[in-house]
């Protein structure tokens, strides 16, 4: 029992001092990675987070899906979710909840942290103050947990502030900006006037459900009693819920920070007086039995202060994809900016213009001009309001972390500032050791020194080659123009074969088509154009291209829409092929074409997506000659994703044993091998709400085994889904070489790997 007197002094909680390498402020999707890239490279880590939950607006406490350059597979960006350890999460992610519970999502975020030794993670716990070494030298933060009633004061020589609006930068006094920047200052002329708002909104979200009887639902008196105050309130859908209501949004026009307590109770207000409306107006059908399944108690945040960092990112990084020596990742959501009235606003609920493909982002805009030991990280980087309507999104706030964590493991091994990884080359190192993880940074292979594979000879039992994709699918109706998106070889004159319907007589128009740039998918190059007559009925057409590319890079054989026409398609997939298509995706802006208002420094082109599974197939043909991309030639190359070319080995289908032989002149000692497989990195991978077609990617290697060449077995898998599969061997492995044996995925789908590292 314990029995306390009065105390005439102020009682002081309980306080814990921890001291580590690295300290990270906020727990969303960008803390986390930016901690489990950190402590893999044995940093030891604190991770702070003043929820009770991690995964920020990602989590179940706000339920917004993670999003990022793949935007809902609307965009021409092809094969760009982000790598690494955001990789890792989304594809586990779907593997336990292709449903996308949000529930589920927060155990994954969680379980993911704590496996993790050199992580210690302190949830509910807010850090309100920092103590500094000097003007620009943070010692430690302070803070504290209304749970457990103990106060931290936590000690590092290394801080990453991503805590959303910026508590440790902000206190450490580093320079920030809240607003739009005017169109003057950076050049950029798609920067908003005051009248449509110079800050991002909050929103929050609901569910609904059907139950077995009525239910009735009396509104309370704060609720929206007008309908019609939301401009928009026609577009509400008596099953929508969750963050299909992304548009429920308020409070750009105050201050995002200071005001969140009022911008929650007018958000609240919006979702009780929605469903009042859909309950009670009559409105809508079928909805006596639904009733309010959960109500968000905590805004998602979009945008509030952005520090300054030692390069601010601006519109034209984003749209004219330039490149930086720099670049650690690579973004591509769409330069994505809101009404400031937000649900109240007249006009559309977001303004979405895209870039022709991905761009780097770099290093300097993570690392703060002002505090020296302070790493900047998620929606508070150092970019302008335009260029941050790009940069905000989850999955690419989360994937940029990875190397803010990869950072720090270097300033600590090397002793070094934030800002001396620019010096000396060190970015060459960041760059590196962030591609071994999956990072892809455009163009930036990882370096063949740093892989004994790049030592060996590799001969495969056999390599696709792809002269035919089977005629073996269904009719697709030409209602929208298709194209299938190939792997050419420069200079190369090639023909296809295709196999069409046609309901009366008429005519085809096929195209071949590139994009201006090489790394891009973008195809606004038109090669050449032929047209056919067709009659009623199936009939072959033989189309032969007298055009060729000048680069090896992507194709695209294009058959423009004609409602009674429809294509043969395939059952077959393959790594590094698929099909796309001139349709429409009102989720990000697509109609089809982008079509901007002149002078806002945006480019006008077409939009060639694909389709969801199972939708999506293959278009079936006979190709001449076969397409030879797929060989064992790609291990090695230090390139884990296609990106203007295949990059990876594919086995024929026909090989009923598919093997890799690695060999080298002399003996190496391995202590560990790491296998790169194919995720499919087209499909965004929405972490919540929207649901999957699979819960393993069609690509993926599932059952493989990984012997020396005496037969003894150094590693076996089975029931594989991950994306990059890694084996360390306790004691050194000594061996002239490894084999690598394989099975097909499925009937339809080749074994392939894109990369295998040796070290």
């Amino acid at each position: 029992m314990l029995v306390k007197g009065f105390n005439s002094e102020v009682r002081n909680n309980k306080t814990v001092e921890i001291n580590s390498d690295f300290v990270i402020i906020g727990g969303g999707t960008a803390g986390v990675c930016a901690a489990i890239t950190a402590a893999r490279k044995g940093t030891k880590t604190i991770l702070i987070q003043d929820r009770p939950v991690l995964g920020g607006n990602a989590s179940s406490e706000v339920r917004l899906w993670i999003l990022g350059a793949t935007s809902h597979m609307g965009n021409n960006n092809r094969w760009a979710r982000e790598g690494g350890v955001m990789d890792e999460i989304l594809v586990e992610n779907l593997y336990r909840n292709k449903e996308g519970n949000a529930v589920i999502f927060d155990t994954i975020l969680l379980e993911k942290v704590l496996n993790e030794k050199n992580i210690s993670l302190l949830l509910n716990t807010s850090v309100y103050d920092v103590t500094k070494v000097n003007d620009t030298k943070i010692e430690s933060v302070k803070a504290f947990n209304p749970q457990n009633s103990t106060e931290y004061v936590v000690k590092a020589p290394l801080f990453c502030d991503a805590s959303g609006d910026g508590i440790v930068a902000f206190k450490a006094g580093a320079a920030f900006r809240m607003g739009a920047e005017t169109k003057e200052e950076f050049g950029e002329l798609f920067a908003p006037d005051t009248s449509y708002g110079e800050l991002l909104g909050h929103s929050m979200y609901f569910y609904s459900k059907n139950t077995d009887k009525p239910v009735k639902y009396i509104a309370p008196e704060f609720a929206l009693k007008d309908i019609t105050a939301i401009p928009r309130y026609k577009a509400i859908g008596k099953d929508d819920k969750g963050c299909r209501f992304w548009w429920f949004e308020y409070g750009g026009e105050g201050d995002t920070i200071h005001d969140t307590e009022e911008i929650k109770y007018e958000l609240w207000k919006v979702i009780y007086g929605v469903w009042d409306y859909i309950k009670n107006s009559g409105t809508f059908e079928d909805v006596d039995n639904m009733t309010l399944e959960w109500v968000g108690t905590v805004p998602g945040k979009r945008e509030s202060r952005r520090f300054e960092g030692l390069y601010m990112m601006k519109q034209q990084d984003v749209i004219e994809q330039r490149k930086f020596d720099d670049a650690i990742a690579f973004g591509g959501w769409a330069i994505d900016l809101h009404p400031a009235e937000g649900v109240y606003s007249e006009l559309s609920g977001c303004t979405q213009w895209h870039s022709k493909g991905v761009y780097d982002i770099p290093y300097r805009s993570f690392v703060s001009k002002d505090i020296d030991n302070l790493f900047l990280a998620g929606r508070i980087i150092s970019a302008t309001h335009v260029a941050f309507g790009s940069t905000r999104v989850m999955a690419t706030t989360g994937f940029c972390a990875q190397a803010v964590g990869m950072a720090a493991s270097i300033c600590k091994e090397k002793n070094l500032k934030p800002a001396e990884i620019l010096e000396n080359g060190v970015i060459k190192t960041l760059q590196n050791e962030l591609n071994k993880i999956g990072q892809s940074i455009p163009n930036v292979p990882i370096q063949k020194t740093t892989n004994v594979i790049n030592e060996a000879t590799i001969k495969a039992s056999s390599s696709l080659s792809l002269s035919e994709i089977p005629f073996n699918g269904d009719w697709f109706p030409l209602g929208i123009s298709a194209a299938q998106l190939l792997p050419l070889n420069a200079n190369e004159k090639y023909s296809f074969k295709v196999l069409v319907k046609a309901d009366e007589s008429t005519t085809i128009t096929i195209e071949l088509r590139t994009s201006e740039k090489r790394d891009n998918y973008c195809p606004e190059v038109i090669l050449e154009t032929q047209t056919f007559n067709l009659e009623k009925g199936e009939q072959y057409i033989d189309v032969q291209f007298s055009k060729t590319i000048s680069e090896n890079q992507y194709g695209f054989v294009t058959f423009l829409s004609n409602e009674k026409v429809s294509l043969k398609t395939s059952n077959n997939r393959y790594t590094g092929v698929l099909s796309v298509f001139n349709g429409v995706n009102k989720a990000v802006s697509n109609n089809g074409k982008q079509t901007p208002p002149e002078n806002i420094g945006v480019d006008t082109f077409e939009f060639w997506t694909p389709h969801r599974r199972p939708e999506g197939k293959n278009i079936a043909m006979q190709i001449s000659p076969s397409i030879d991309v797929f060989n064992a030639e790609n291990i090695g190359n230090g390139f884990v994703r296609p990106n203007n070319v295949v990059n990876a080995w594919v086995a024929e289908l026909n090989d009923k044993k598919p093997t890799l032989k690695i060999e080298w002149e002399s003996e190496k000692e391995l202590s560990e091998i790491r296998l790169f497989l194919d995720p499919d990195y087209d499909h965004p991978l929405e972490s919540t709400l929207m649901g999957h077609p699979e819960d393993v990617a069609p690509f993926c290697l599932r059952n493989y085994v990984i012997k020396d060449l005496n037969g003894n077995i150094l590693a076996e898998k089975a029931g594989n889904y991950q994306t990059i599969n890694t084996w360390k061997f306790d004691s050194k492995v000594k061996t002239k070489g490894i084999i690598i044996e394989v099975e097909h995925p499925s009937e339809n789908v080749p074994a392939s790997i894109f990369e295998v590292i040796c070290s």
